[in-house]
């Protein structure tokens, strides 16, 4: 199994729509990414290591495919739609990793 982390750092002046991201941009990357995506996360940061201190990622989406040739098929056909909805919900360049699923 793969998984495509995507991480929206998080730091002063940056903004995110938690919102428009669960109701609008998750649901959009299903659709475009039809049955090669074998499900997704989408988790919201509350803090750090240390109490009361902020969380270093404002979200992260993940995704799961069978391989990275499979992320590769369902994504690339359409990296510029959903690249391109970035903007409506966040100004923060997100990290992505993929990695494979060992446990």
């Amino acid at each position: 199994m793969t998984k495509v982390s995507v991480l929206y750092p998080n730091g002063e002046g940056k903004t995110f729509d938690m919102d428009y991201y669960l109701n609008t941009h998750i649901p959009l990357v299903e659709k475009l990414l039809g049955a090669e995506l074998k499900g997704a996360t989408v988790e919201k940061g509350l803090g750090g290591a240390t109490p009361g201190s902020p969380a270093p990622f404002a979200s992260m989406g993940n995704m799961y495919f069978e391989s990275p040739k499979a992320f590769g098929n369902a994504f690339g056909p359409h990296a510029q739609t959903i690249m391109g909805d970035l903007p409506n919900f966040t100004n923060i360049e997100p990290v992505i990793q993929v990695s494979e699923v060992l446990a």
